[in-house]
């Protein structure tokens, strides 16, 4: 089963305004890895679309989206697939790649329908394209590994860059995910923003009765939603995001926008956070 939904931009005067619900309505991402669903959230920041699948009794097939406007879902896109379950399959193209916890495909413009199957719970983005890049499966080992972080600062960590320059070509999309260390809970922490892309954020491998305290807004209005395991944000480019867990987590940042440079960010000093 298919289920999508839109959410459309709005500037930060507007959010200002907004109270939890107004803020949760429009960035708040719930609802995600149902079984026997794929669920995807098309945004009008950057055009990124975000969502899962999880083909709990039989396999999935994603092979358009109307809210795309075009015949296939790739035809003018690209795609990265993140599995944060046990081993599964996607299959594209008529090859089938068999994804461990942590590793992700990458799929480029033009690729045909997408089916997934297994034990996976498949966490799903994709943007614009404009070229068309090899099909990737990117393993852990992989990928581009940065240790940052103290932990006297609570924010010691290790970055996974997955759809990095160094690691796989894109279009436009960047991602890959956070962990940390024991004691540590600061994610993206001195904050910073970038005006040129927009972001998405998927927390998981949250305990049940831990949350995270995800801080987005202007860096001088800023706000906060509450965040459970397997939930995702909507994180516009005029704002920052961070935020911390009363437990350990991992999260999934991906990135579209104007450029693939991980480095382009606007720092905010901690002195300025309101």
């Amino acid at each position: 089963m298919l289920k999508t939904e839109t959410r459309y931009a709005i500037d930060p005067a507007t959010a200002k305004t907004l109270d939890t619900q107004g803020l949760r309505s429009h960035f708040h991402v719930g609802g995600l890895f149902a079984d026997d669903e794929i669920n995807l959230t098309y945004s009008h920041y950057d055009r990124l679309i975000m969502g899962s699948a999880v083909p709990a009794n039989g396999p999935l097939t994603l092979s358009d989206m109307p809210e795309t406007g075009t015949k296939t879902f790739l035809e003018r896109r690209e795609m990265a697939v993140l599995n944060i379950g046990a081993a599964g399959d996607v299959a594209v193209d008529g090859q089938t790649y068999t994804l461990e916890k942590g590793e992700v495909l990458y799929v480029g413009m033009g690729g045909g329908a997408l089916t997934f199957s297994g034990a996976g719970r498949f966490y799903i983005l994709s943007a614009p394209a404009h070229q068309t890049y090899p099909t990737t499966h990117i393993k852990e080992s992989d990928a581009r590994r940065v240790e940052l972080g103290t932990p006297e600062q609570a924010n010691e960590r290790v970055i996974i860059q997955v759809l990095h320059p160094d690691v796989c070509k894109s279009c436009q999309l960047l991602m890959g995910y956070t962990q940390f260390k024991p004691g540590s809970v600061w994610n993206t922490m001195p904050a910073h923003v970038h005006d040129r892309r927009m972001e998405a954020y998927l927390y998981f491998d949250v305990d049940p009765d831990q949350r995270v305290f995800h801080i987005m807004g202007e860096p001088t209005e800023t706000r906060h939603m509450v965040i459970a395991n397997e939930e995702a944000i909507i994180s516009p480019p005029w704002s920052v995001h961070c935020g911390a867990g009363t437990g350990s987590y991992t999260f999934c940042w991906a990135m579209a926008g104007d450029n693939v440079d991980f480095t382009d960010m606007d720092m905010v000093a901690m002195g300025d956070l309101r």
